[in-house]
């Protein structure tokens, strides 16, 4: 009698006691991913869970758990044809994230990418003019650069590759694969490649910001996200100009970005990116010392529909549009040396990927086309077409197989890449790969990597031919095999990696002079340039350990060291043989007292090759590239929904210059407000 009626009240008592008990034990997961190969996907949104149900708490006997925090660092990154996590990796990934670009006192990819480790940025200008990039010692044509997996890479040059519709408030990742990626991006991956994510939840429903600074520096962004039933839609524009920091360095730059996903069901969806990129700049001494008055003007244009569907098979198509207009003055505003080229790149993808017992299985089938109406480059036309008066197109196809296995703390991967492009008939090549990834307990990760790859001639290669330049019409394809190996502890204070690689090239294209004298520029093979390197790296948090410190507390460590040898002498380089042998860079970010955040950003590279010195436009001499180091800092004050923030860049006003003849600026001041609505 007593126990049937007080067992309500028992039972109660005893819900409440385990209630407790599972809100005593509070995980701190990152931002859940509805994939069925990944738990979570780490994108540093944190979301804290008080109570979880289901088996997972079934699982947990202790009747009374501290309260904990557990962060499962399963970032997704597309190391392989579809999104992987990054702990099944075995290749070297860096992942910058929306939060560090926030905090970074930059204002462009080209910028924000100078403090990655192993690459080079090449400036020829201010705040992402232009850049060439460098990966591992490769030249700015070795390079896939992706939007949302869409390769952009240009095929008239690789100065155009960063030329993408984006404003830095649209991104939520930027990885950076290092080493050969045909498997991943194609068979133009030679060095490595970079993915831009950007947003595509509507969380954020307004983004605006105006900024200004020295040199008459002027910024402004505006971004909106909005969500209409099952489809989310976004649009983001943004411009940034300046009077320059020398002669020829002014800029205007203009950014628009169209993003519609439609959600079908739980496991598929439709993705369409539409975007128009405009620059116009001063180009002083960009491509020669001898021209200080050079003035260039591009335009570009991308629209993409890629679709993602189904779960343990998953279908996904792609088309692709992207077009690239090219004015190029080698005396501003006058005919003198005029240039006139379009670029259009078009082409699609399917990948078939079936997840079963024995891994993850991906087919995948590329067809892409590149065309060229030019003023100089290609051949000529039967009637000329306006201001074109000369053309040429190339046709790539090419067909990936990857099998990917994960068992007992080992992720093996082993695939390969049959190419074929219409410049080369009949000539059909593979480009395999195969890497592992083992941990041997849950903080340590060692891995290691093989691959082949090639890249074709860019158009500039082949037929640039001016007052400066001989292309060449009989250049062979470059052609690369690569090795890596690497080791990577986590903790709960942070992790520590290291990464040592060696890249075998041959028929490495260049331009190069036979001799110092010479005013030309030709363009040629050079026989074989092998690159090694190892990169290692720090990230700690301190206020893990000392709490006072604060969570926001984060120092960053990053250090790579390259040799390079050819088989070349006595010719002087303008690109291949030019490669950063080191490169320094360290990072520490604390908050400082409420709502403000303050970080700090020091460099120091030297970069080995010559270049022209010129005074007074006659050359002078054949020199070394000097050392030099930067410190730039950043304070980010937020205050509800605005904040405030004001960068100082090169604060000891280094002179230096990434190209010869093209000085980088000294100290530069910039402030701004944005305004963001959730």
């Amino acid at each position: 009698m007593f126990i049937t009626t007080f067992a309500p009240y028992l039972k109660t008592i005893y819900m409440m006691k385990q209630k407790q008990s599972y809100q005593q034990s509070s995980f701190r997961f990152k931002m859940f991913a509805r994939k069925g190969y990944a738990a979570f996907n780490s994108m540093h949104k944190v979301v804290n869970i008080g109570v979880v149900a289901g088996c997972v708490l079934t699982a947990m006997t202790a009747p009374k758990a501290r309260a904990q925090s557990v962060q499962l660092d399963e970032v997704t990154v597309t190391a392989s044809r579809l999104e992987t996590p990054l702990g099944q990796t075995a290749r070297r990934v860096a992942v910058i994230t929306a939060e560090e670009i926030e905090q970074a006192p930059v204002q462009s990819i080209q910028d924000l990418l100078i403090y990655a480790a192993g690459i080079d940025v090449i400036q020829r200008g201010g705040h992402g003019v232009q850049a060439d990039l460098s990966i591992r010692g490769g030249t700015f044509d070795q390079n896939a650069v992706l939007l949302n997996g869409i390769n952009l890479s240009n095929a008239h040059t690789g100065h155009y590759s960063l030329d993408i519709p984006v404003n830095l408030s649209d991104i939520e990742r930027i990885e950076i694969i290092y080493g050969p990626s045909a498997l991943v991006y194609g068979a133009g991956s030679f060095s490595g490649g970079i993915n831009i994510i950007t947003k595509k939840k509507a969380t954020e429903r307004l983004f605006a910001r105006t900024e200004a600074g020295m040199h008459r520096l002027q910024g402004m962004e505006i971004r909106s996200a909005i969500q209409t039933g099952a489809a989310t839609h976004s649009l983001s524009a943004g411009r940034n100009s300046s009077a320059g920091y020398i002669a020829g360095s002014d800029y205007d730059i203009r950014n628009l970005l169209w993003q519609t996903r439609l959600h079908i069901g739980q496991e598929s969806r439709i993705d369409f990116q539409g975007g128009y990129n405009d620059k116009k700049y001063g180009a002083n001494t960009f491509y020669s010392a001898r021209y200080p008055d050079q003035y260039e003007q591009t335009s570009s244009y991308l629209a993409s529909l890629k679709g993602e569907f189904g779960s343990t098979l998953k279908i996904v198509p792609i088309l692709y549009w992207n077009r690239h207009h090219d004015q190029f003055d080698l005396i501003r505003g006058t005919e003198t040396g005029r240039n006139y080229h379009r670029n259009d790149t078009y082409g699609g993808h399917l990948i078939l990927s079936y997840r079963s017992r024995l891994g993850n299985t991906s087919l995948g089938a590329d067809l892409r086309q590149e065309d060229i109406l030019s003023s100089n480059l290609g051949k000529p036309l039967p009637y000329p077409q306006g201001k074109f008066k000369k053309s040429d197109a190339r046709t790539t196809a090419g067909a990936a197989l990857e099998h990917t296995l994960v068992l007992d703390g080992w992720a093996l991967s082993a695939g390969a890449l049959l190419s074929h492009t219409s410049l080369r008939k009949g000539d059909y090549k593979v480009y395999p790969s195969a890497s592992v990834a083992y941990h041997p307990s849950g903080r340590l990760k060692l891995s290691a990597s093989w691959s082949r790859s090639m890249r074709m001639p860019t158009f500039t290669d082949l037929y640039y031919t001016t007052e400066t330049h001989n292309g060449n019409l009989g250049l062979e394809p470059e052609r690369s095999e690569s090795f890596d190996a690497g080791v990577r502890y986590t903790a709960p204070w942070g992790e520590a990696y290291a990464t040592a690689f060696m890249l075998y090239g041959r028929n490495m294209i260049d331009w190069v002079k036979l001799r110092p004298e010479d005013v030309k520029w030709a363009s040629w093979n050079l026989t074989r340039v092998d690159t090694r390197g190892l990169e290692a790296g720090l990230r700690f948090r301190p206020g893990r350990l000392l709490p006072r410190l604060g969570e926001g507390c984060v120092v960053s460590l990053d250090y790579v060291r390259m040799s390079q040898s050819s088989d070349t002498q006595g010719v002087v380089s303008m690109y291949a043989l030019n490669y950063l042998r080191d490169k320094f860079t360290a990072q520490l970010t604390h908050p400082v007292g409420k709502g403000l955040t303050v970080g700090w950003y020091f460099r120091y590279q030297k970069r080995m090759g010559v270049y022209e010195r010129f005074e007074n436009l006659e050359k002078v001499a054949d020199a070394p590239y000097p050392p030099f180091s930067t410190l730039d800092l950043k304070l980010n004050y937020s205050y509800r929904h605005l904040n405030f923030n004001l960068s100082l860049n090169n604060l000891y006003d280094t002179y230096y210059f990434d190209k010869g003849n093209v000085p980088q600026a000294g100290f530069w001041l910039a402030g701004g407000v944005s305004y963001l609505f959730e």
